[in-house]
């Protein structure tokens, strides 16, 4: 029964309210003058630590996740939650040795850190690179995704979907960052809550097709029914290492993947760069602790309904034109929760999708005006002025999405597409990062070769096995990530070790790095054992 009923729409639009009046409150709440720049991008000072960990994991669990995790979980099993488990150990590391460097410098966005460490050339070529990744990539996926998901489950059309998201995107966002950081404390307890609800309702219908009498022997069945879906770690003969290979999962590409994506991506970072250190920390370690959680409202929908699929449920639901498509496996499992609780499960998807476009739309118009507009355009550009450009910004980029992001259609597992070309930047700009926080020597020049290598470099990675008819190596992705990035460190270290060109940090030290900046308090480190504790145990248990 694709569409929802009356008190479907009702749940729906009492979430819609709530969201919409608490973010109305929020923005009128301190306007007692027109918004400056900083208070409009950053929301300076006025993020408490819950409030920054909420939205962190808001802004990151999106469409992507609900349907393209679980599409993925429905695919490879539980071996997809190493992008989330491994987040968090992510997170610690990002918490202590990265966020203190940005806020002791009081950097705002990552291309006002590269012009400050090395120069406006290397600040532009990476704030168009971002600026495309962001519009082309990361709001498309986020767009299509929720759009099917949402014309899956009710009976909209999914050009309306499309439109529709990108509107309410646009209200949230154009409140800036406050507005987003307190409405996305809402949006993910109802994306959690209601994630885990539509979860226990897929075991309790796993429960009763079996006969188990309850959503633990469910659980056990499960891992009875779809042993091979319980696998942490494949090995080189598993027909999915090349999307998961083997321990690289946790020492090699993912690491370089989670790093760029949590510690110099400025859709991330931007939530922590308006507090304190030992709040930016405390918000930190809240969404590594709510990434541990994960997987139970994304991953383990989709392992149930490969079980229901191949106990021979959902065959029409789950297929088009006779090919398997993993990604309908949320959507399907949604369209069986009773009037009510579809409500619920569909305003936590909404909330999912909305919150994350919310967050990068912010972060696009954050760059645009502050290091394109601002620095190119306007150099005297009142706050005022920047603030009308960055909701322009907003609206244009969700504008061009929107008409892009039809031409995803014919994807099967959206989760692996979005992960596999964002990491065609994702080498390059941590080696860059990395290489500037802690290495005086490293140049401009070295920069700028990083940042304009590391795309060409991914792409000869890829194809290369095809155009040497397999004569070379093809790489997993997740490696050829780990690749570009040591390759790229070497270039960028011979190249300030015998190059003539001094970096701006070395020669007028605007980049402060101290070691009293990495020491972390006693709560801080408790909660990096438990969260260690816990992903040690997950690994031993489902290696």
């Amino acid at each position: 029964m694709n569409h929802l009923e009356l008190t479907d729409y009702i749940v729906f639009l009492v979430y819609f309210f709530i969201v919409a009046g608490y973010g109305y409150y929020i923005y009128h709440k301190r306007k007692t003058k027109e918004l400056d720049a900083k208070e409009y991008f950053l929301a300076e000072g006025s993020l408490t630590w819950w409030a920054i960990g909420a939205s962190l994991i808001a802004s990151n669990i999106s469409a992507e996740h609900f349907i393209g995790m679980s599409g993925s979980g429905f695919a490879l099993g539980l071996a997809i939650s190493s992008y989330e488990w491994m987040s968090a150990a992510a997170l610690i590391i990002v918490a202590v040795y990265i966020i203190p460097v940005y806020l002791k410098n009081r950097i705002v966005t990552m291309p006002q850190f590269l012009s400050r460490r090395y120069n406006d050339q290397v600040s532009t070529v990476m704030a168009v690179f971002w600026l495309l990744v962001y519009v082309f990539v990361n709001l498309t996926s986020i767009i299509y995704l929720g759009a099917l998901a949402i014309s899956s489950i009710s009976s909209l059309d999914f050009g309306w979907c499309i439109v529709a998201l990108c509107v309410f995107a646009m209200f949230v966002t154009l409140g800036g960052m406050k507005v987003i950081g307190y409405t996305d404390v809402i949006q993910v307890v109802v994306l959690i809550l209601g994630g885990l609800v539509t979860t226990y309702l897929a075991l309790n219908l796993l429960s009763d097709t079996y006969n188990t009498h309850g959503i633990f022997p469910a659980l056990k069945l499960l891992m009875k029914e779809a042993p091979e879906h319980f696998h942490m770690i494949f090995g080189p003969k598993d027909p999915y290492y090349k999307d998961l290979p083997g321990t690289s999962v946790i020492i090699g590409g993912m690491l370089v993947n989670n790093l760029a994506y949590w510690g110099c991506n400025q859709y991330i970072v931007q939530r922590a760069l308006g507090a304190d250190l030992k709040t930016a920390r405390k918000g930190i370690l809240f969404a590594a602790v709510l990434k541990l959680m994960v997987p139970l409202i994304a991953v383990l929908p989709g392992i149930i309904m490969y079980v229901l699929y191949h106990n021979g449920m959902f065959a029409n639901e789950m297929t088009v034109n006779g090919v398997l498509k993993p990604d309908h496996a949320y959507p399907t499992l949604i369209n069986l929760l009773p009037t009510g609780l579809k409500g619920v499960a569909f305003a936590a998807l909404t909330a999912a999708i909305v919150a994350s476009l919310a967050g990068k739309a912010n972060s696009i118009c954050t760059i645009f005006s502050l290091d394109i507009y601002q620095k190119y355009i306007n150099k005297n550009a009142s706050e005022q002025k920047l603030v009308r450009i960055g909701r322009w910004a907003v609206v244009i980029s969700l504008a061009i999405a929107a008409v892009v992001t039809p031409a995803l259609k014919s994807l099967d597992q959206a989760y692996q597409f979005i992960q596999e070309y964002v990491g065609f930047v994702s080498p390059g700009v941590l080696a860059i990062f990395l290489l500037g926080f802690y290495w005086k020597r490293t140049t401009a020049s070295a920069a700028m070769a990083g940042a304009l290598i590391t795309i060409p470099l991914s792409t000869v990675l890829k194809f290369l096995p095809v155009w040497t008819n397999g004569s070379f190596p093809d790489f997993p992705f997740l490696d050829r990530m780990a690749i570009d990035f040591v390759v790229i460190v070497i270039i960028m270290v011979l190249m300030s070790l015998f190059g003539t060109a001094k970096s701006k940090s070395e020669t007028e030290g605007e980049i402060i790095v101290e070691p009293s900046m990495f020491k972390v308090d006693r709560g801080f480190q408790i909660g990096t054992v438990i969260i260690l504790g816990i992903l040690a145990a997950l690994y031993t248990v489902f290696w």
